[in-house]
């Protein structure tokens, strides 16, 4: 375990390494939440193209729980893993660019979880609606994710997992939410 986690540490100095002070305003707006509405706008807008009103609400419900629950299981893991952010760890940080921390643990990373679930499951419940939506929500996600990394709040270990969590999750309620809507 101990190997597992010092690859972890060598690829977040690795990644983190690759930015600049140039670079880190950018980031630091692709990290945070406000910054992407406009394109939760656009998606909600897909979503209203690509589902009879009447079952829009049912979506709607289904995205909000998904997003509730991978947020709040990263929540239970940052507590019960309690694996420090790299931003917390002294060893760490002190080989590594300095943007901002977050709390003090980080395992896993609800930002790429909420961003891989919305993949996955748009993916899924519309993606064949729209040629090259699963494309470009796969790359935001990406973006997204990496962000985490770039900042220095989780390890590439903590987003992958995140990321895993996310998808899986999509998945599931995108099958679900298939299933319910098939009914109404």
């Amino acid at each position: 375990m101990n190997g597992l986690i010092e690859k972890d540490q060598e690829l977040l100095l690795f990644l983190n390494g690759l930015g600049s002070t140039t670079f880190d305003p950018f980031w630091l707006l692709v990290t945070g939440k406000w910054f992407w509405i406009p394109f939760y706008v656009i998606l909600l807008y897909l979503v209203y193209k690509s589902v009879p009103l009447r079952k829009l609400i049912f979506v709607l419900i289904f995205i909000a729980i998904g997003i509730t629950i991978s947020d709040q299981l990263a929540s239970v893991f940052k507590h019960g893993v309690e694996r420090l952010r790299p931003c917390q760890e002294t060893a760490v940080l002190a080989k590594m660019r300095f943007v901002i921390c977050g709390g003090k643990y980080g395992f896993y990373s609800a930002h790429a979880s909420s961003a891989f679930f919305l993949f996955s499951f748009l993916s899924i419940l519309i993606g064949k609606h729209y040629k090259y939506l699963s494309a470009i929500l796969l790359v935001w996600a990406l973006i997204v994710s990496y962000s985490r990394i770039y900042v220095g709040v989780h390890y590439p270990g903590d987003v992958l997992f995140g990321a895993g969590v996310g998808f899986l999750l999509g998945g599931f309620m995108a099958n679900l939410a298939k299933k319910v809507l098939a009914r109404k």
